[in-house]
């Protein structure tokens, strides 16, 4: 199986609208990173795409954190970025997240000025053109359910 295809059956685990939110960050990501690696993780606690300059996981920049219910935008060095507006969480020493409702999230102009500070900030900045590679790092198999419990 392809890394595509890959991909769609970890997303396939979530119910319908976690899906759509999942592939509608993904998209947005997606147009603003196209010159990123993305390095999807199918993990014990969560579904993970890391954008990276380069095809090391150590390089990432920011990921996509997605579990039942929620998704985060989580930003490997965040804890030195300027957040004026204190939308970014976590106690970490070094990553910071915020929760997305939906991918509009990510065009508020307090979150792409996190972004934009990201990446300038990177180790290994993204290449100025080309398109970046898909690569399926882990799948984890035991993982906490992707869908909600039915209550």
């Amino acid at each position: 199986m392809d890394a595509a295809a890959q991909v769609d059956t970890f997303i396939s685990k979530f119910d319908a609208a976690d899906r759509r939110r999942i592939r509608a960050v993904r998209r947005a990501l997606r147009r603003r990173l196209p010159t990123a690696h993305e390095m999807v993780y199918d993990n014990y606690n969560f579904f993970v795409i890391g954008y990276s300059g380069s095809e090391r996981p150590s390089d990432a920049i920011l990921s996509m954190a997605a579990q039942a219910g929620r998704i985060s935008l989580c930003l490997l060095r965040g804890a030195s970025l300027p957040d004026p507006h204190g939308l970014l969480q976590g106690e970490g020493k070094q990553t910071r997240f915020l929760r997305l409702d939906s991918a509009a999230t990510l065009s508020e102009p307090a979150v792409e000025a996190i972004i934009a500070a990201a990446l300038s900030s990177a180790k290994v900045p993204l290449p100025p053109r080309g398109r970046g590679r898909l690569i399926v790092r882990s799948i984890s198999a035991k993982q906490r359910p992707r869908r909600k419990a039915a209550r």
